[in-house]
């Protein structure tokens, strides 16, 4: 076979070991852009530089050496992507730097530390028990996160309070906030957005009142008017948070994830020096789908919103998802785990906002004794008018009293029960 362009494409000549021939060779697939490693040591001591989170800068813990942050914020305007093939293709992998990672035997967890780091504690569950490889890095980047601004020290009087809020915890549950070694971790979030565009219809109630004859007289009465109503909703849904990490209680998050995206920052590796970070364990279309369901509902609610009233029975709706956007972020958490008469709490601090959230053991004497406070004086009074009535049939409106009582302290008990059995089950 023939070959009308010599030498072929993509090829170039190399050394020939005989004179007058020439000999080609496949050109070299040009070179994929190298990130370095990224290092944090002091440029003026040598020594580990760790992030401060009160500037975003690097701060060297042993000559004071400070540089400044060079990232801008760029807030809610960060870059979105489109759910297409070519967006996932071209989304960049790994940290961006060397890091090890923690896998928990106690509990399963990943996380990376820095490559310095000594820690051998979980902090999710604080087992001792881990395993340090290597973290891989074929997960996606981050592309965006919000940086730490409240500082590891402020965790312990942040917790302190918390714990003093609640008069059913034990007396002695205020020294183990003194001692709770709180640890800050990037987790990993998912964000998503969409308009969603819904048709409905449904039967909607209207009460009318009729007058009708009967038994000599006109009387009123109200009735149920049944009628068909329809209409359309369209709703732009931006910024809606999606856990990534399957490793903290979604009820604790949901307590803490009061986050203000407007201060996202594009992803470095300087903002993970001094910190942990997990990689997301929930996949984004996992993630997907529980937004997907969250905006249904949303969309759900609007449109019955558009009802002339409250009424509504045989509800239908046909739900269409436009501009579909999503990012991958890591939001700033400081993690504590205590042990408490040998059970396992864990508490939580939102390092942006200082939010707090967290397992409380319960000191069920205290609740008990509050519970039985609660019924005594509707018992005692009952009981009184009970003793009357036998006695001159003047007890009825004493043991009525008594009665109503015992019936309030029943709801406040089962509040009083329900709240305590929560508090360290979250």
């Amino acid at each position: 076979m023939l070959i009308d362009n010599f030498p072929p494409t993509n090829f170039i000549p190399t050394a020939s070991a005989i004179d007058g021939i020439e000999i080609y060779k496949p050109a070299p697939l040009p070179q994929q852009e190298h990130r370095p490693v990224v290092q944090f040591n002091c440029p003026q001591c040598g020594a580990d530089t760790a992030y401060s989170a009160t500037d975003a800068g690097l701060t060297c813990v042993h000559c004071g050496y400070y540089e400044a942050p060079l990232q801008k914020t760029v807030g809610r305007q960060a870059e979105r992507f489109e759910f297409t093939v070519e967006t996932m293709e071209r989304v960049s992998h790994g940290w961006g730097e060397a890091r090890k990672e923690l896998q928990c035997q106690g509990c399963a967890a990943y996380t990376t530390i820095g490559t310095d780091s000594l820690t051998h504690t979980c902090p999710f569950c604080g087992s001792n028990q881990v395993i340090q490889h290597a973290a891989p890095q074929d997960v996606l980047r981050p592309r965006f996160l919000i940086p730490f601004k409240i500082e590891s020290n402020d965790c312990h009087a942040i917790a302190r309070e918390w714990l003093g809020q609640s008069w059913m915890t034990p007396n002695a549950l205020q020294r183990v906030a003194s001692i709770a070694n709180f640890t800050g971790i990037y987790l990993p979030f998912w964000t998503f957005e969409s308009t969603t565009k819904a048709n409905w219809k449904a039967e909607v109630g209207h009460t009318e009142t009729e007058r009708y004859y009967s038994n000599g007289k006109w009387r009123t009465r109200t009735k149920t008017v049944w009628k068909w109503e329809s209409g359309r909703v369209t709703l732009p849904i931006s910024d809606l948070l999606i856990e990534g990490t399957s490793r903290v209680s979604p009820i604790l998050l949901g307590q803490v994830n009061g986050y203000n995206l407007h201060a996202l920052a594009a992803y470095e590796p300087k903002f993970l020096a001094g910190f942990q970070a997990q990689a997301y364990d929930i996949q984004l279309q996992a993630a997907w789908t529980q937004a997907r369901h969250h905006m249904r509902e949303e969309t759900r609610q609007a449109c019955r919103n558009q009802a002339s009233t409250s009424k509504i029975r045989n509800f239908s709706m046909n739900l269409d998802f436009d501009d579909e956007g999503w990012r991958y972020i890591l939001l700033p958490m400081y993690l504590a785990v205590y042990k408490f008469e040998e059970k396992t709490f864990q508490v939580m601090v939102n390092g942006q906002t200082g939010e707090i959230a967290g397992q409380r053991p319960v000191d069920w004497l205290k609740v008990w004794l509050a519970i039985g406070a609660l019924l005594a004086p509707g018992l005692t009074i009952g009981l009184i008018g009970f003793l009357l009535l036998i006695l001159n049939d003047t007890g009825f409106p004493i043991m009525i009293a008594g009665f109503g009582l015992l019936v309030v302290g029943l709801i406040i008990s089962f509040k009083t029960f329900t709240k305590a059995s929560g508090m360290d089950d979250a």
